[in-house]
Order: C-alpha cells, then structure tokens, then sequence
C-alpha cells in the first residue's frame, strides 16, 4: 500500500495558493484544494479546520517567502546589494506566478490579526529593498524611501497579474533593468501631508450613471460578496426592484463600469497616437491620459483585481480583449522608441508601468494633486522609455 506522500504538506499549500488566486477566496471550497492535491476533502479536514486556515497559510506564506528571499548578506556596494535584492525577488515572484497575486489582492479577506502579520511581512522586506536605496541616495526622506522601494516591488510583482509569456532569463534582465533605471534616478518626490483628495465627479444624470457608481463605490468598500442589490438601490433611493430594471443581475453592475472604462482608454489611445508629433509625444501623452484617469476612478483598479472573478465568463473574456487591445497599443508605441526591445519584451514593461499606477497611487492614496501626478507619469517614463522627458501640459478633459 503506497504510504502519504512526504511533500503532501507542500502540495495542499501549492494547491491552496493556485486555487484561491485562480477561483478568488469565495470562490474555493475544500473539495476544490482536495481535488487539487488529489485527496479527498474529508482527509483535508483532518488536519486543517476549514479554508480560512489554509488560506491564511497560503497568503502568509507567499509573505514569507519574500521575507526569506531578502536575507542576504551585505555586499559592500548598495548597487549590488539591489541587484541581488531584485534577483532573489524576481525569482520568488516567477517561482509563484500562479498564485502570487494572494497577498496583493485577496489580503481583503484575512482577520486583522492576520493582516497585521502580513503587513509586518511587507515591511520588513520593504526595509531591506530600502536599505540600498538609501545608501545610493543619502538625504533621502522616509517617503522617498517608501515611494522608490514600492515602484521596485511592484516592477517585479507585476508579473503575477498578467499571463504574458517570455523565457525567465529575459524576465530577470529586463526587470532588473526596470528596477535599476528608477532606483538610480533623480525622482522627485512631492512633500505632500495634505489630507486625500476627493475626486470631483459630478453627480449622474439618470439612474442608471448613479446605479453604477454607487455599485462601484459598495464594491470597493465591501466587497461584491458583502453588496447586496439592496444596498445599491437604497443608496440611490430606489427599491430592490428598481435596479433589475436597469440591469438583469447584480454581476453586470460590475461589469459595466470596466467595459466602459477600457471602451475610453481605448479610444483616447487612438486620439492621442493619432495627433502626436512623433512616437515619443505619443508616449508620453498616452502616459498621462492613462494616469488622470486612473487617479479620477481609483476604485475601478482594485475592484477589478479584486472581484473580476464574480464576473460572467463571457464578461471576462470581452474585458481581457479590450485589455489586450490597449495593451497591444501601448506596445507597439514602445517598440517604435526601443527598438532593443522585442514586442514581447515591451509587453513586460507596460505590465510593469500599468502596475506602477496602481501601487503608487495606492501609497498616496490617489491625491490628485498636479505633482503627484507627475511624479507617477514620470516613473511611467523611465520605466518605458529609460529617462524622464519633458511634455507640455495637457489641457483639463
């Protein structure tokens, strides 16, 4: 009779990791993982509680694991030291490409015990990445610090959300390249203590505009989960009925935002490479078309890592060709400027830029101030275009 096998442990947390980034935390069950690992979800049961306590372990130990991979020893030059920080990242990030979008986008889900364990992870090695960063840049504030050590991190953590395919050496190179061309620069970033800037949206002009961005505005507080139909119709002052007027079911309130978002991204895409006066005016000026949108609708970012699995199939496939679409854009602009890069290359660099947005604009809380918004579409520019480049500025729209 074939004994348990000795990596069994191993193979649930590998299983539990791949599942709950696949499926999302509501969406896993413990016959999902057993099947997985190919026991059944009784034999599960015997040796974990429940799936909060494999999906803890499975955030955690993904937090871990960047945790370990920082304990270097010092070298006695903080450019190597980075180097090597950014290798061993980099390595961690493509050893769990499957499921190490846990701790940046399923960490909603954990207790606040479990959530302070995971931040003290985050910070240590956000420490360590800082150490380097300093010594390359003494004088540097606390929020330098923390704003080039986040830009590092999330250059190599946006691997995870994407499928995009290129051989790993290449992947090391080139974000090692990425990482270094903003660890090395003169970014300036704005002393600002102001409180967060609430966007300035005006108010909808139907039911249907005001549906939508209190859906939007539910999602990203709650959770899709925890919104009920209700909610949003009471928040526009209708009943329950009211909104199956306007939409069929609960799913499509979230996908309609996402499908009109990528509709005019696409569009200013188009508009914006089509009046440019060559390839980089088009670059810089895609840049910030996608950074003021971005900083307008903070929400739809992390609505849309966070609960896109709540959408139909069908919806999600149309979302990943628009996305595709403006991604493919945005490449071939690139590689029309770095001709060193193949399409491929320039396809891990727009990933790398998309994420900077997020993470960035999550750090400061999306203040919609002039300088933070040039901070980020700076950061955008080294990371396409290798140097900072000065644009005119864009009328208001």
């Amino acid at each position: 009779m074939a004994g348990r096998p000795r990596d069994r442990k191993a193979q649930i947390a590998r299983a539990s990791a791949e599942a709950f980034s696949a499926l999302g935390y509501h969406g896993v069950t413990m016959e999902d993982i057993a099947s997985r690992v190919g026991v059944s979800a009784t034999a599960l049961y015997r040796h974990y509680s429940g799936k909060y306590e494999l999906f803890r372990g499975a955030v955690l130990s993904l937090g871990q694991q960047l945790v370990d991979a920082t304990e270097l020893a010092d070298a006695d030059d903080p450019g190597t030291d980075l180097r090597l920080l950014v290798a061993a990242l980099t390595d961690t990030a493509l050893a769990s490409r499957e499921s190490g979008g846990l701790y940046r986008w399923q960490g909603r889900f954990l207790s606040a015990d479990d959530t302070r364990e995971l931040n003290l992870q985050l910070h240590a090695v956000h420490r360590r990445v800082q150490r380097p960063l300093a010594a390359l840049h003494p004088g540097m504030s606390s929020r330098e610090r923390w704003t080039r050590s986040t830009a590092v991190l999330s250059i190599i953590g946006s691997i995870v959300d994407h499928h995009a395919r290129l051989p790993a050496a290449r992947i090391r190179t080139l974000l090692a390249e990425l990482c270094m061309v903003i660890a090395t620069s003169d970014l300036v970033v704005p002393a600002d203590d102001a409180p967060p800037a609430t966007p300035k949206r005006r108010a909808p002009e139907s039911k249907y505009e005001a549906l939508l961005a209190e859906a939007m505005r539910l999602f990203n507080e709650k959770g899709y989960r925890d919104t009920t139909v209700e909610e949003i119709a009471a928040a526009v002052g209708l009943p329950a009925s009211g909104v199956y007027r306007h939409f069929a079911r609960k799913s499509d309130l979230l996908a309609a935002p996402f499908r009109r978002a990528t509709d005019w991204l696409s569009a200013e895409v188009v508009a914006d490479t089509s009046t440019a006066r060559d390839p980089e005016d088009a670059l810089t000026t895609v840049i910030d078309t996608y950074v003021r949108r971005s900083f307008q609708h903070p929400e739809l970012a992390y609505v849309y890592y966070t609960e896109r699995l709540n959408m139909t199939v069908a919806d999600r496939n149309v979302l990943r060709r628009q996305q595709r679409s403006i991604v493919d854009a945005w490449v071939e602009v690139v590689t029309g400027i770095r001709p060193e890069w193949t399409a491929a290359e320039a396809r891990f660099a727009v990933h790398a830029a998309m994420a900077l947005v997020i993470d960035i604009g999550r750090l400061t809380d999306y203040r919609g101030t002039a300088a933070t918004r040039a901070m980020v579409s700076g950061l955008l520019d080294l990371t396409l275009l290798g140097r900072y480049r000065l644009r005119m500025a864009l009328p208001a729209r």
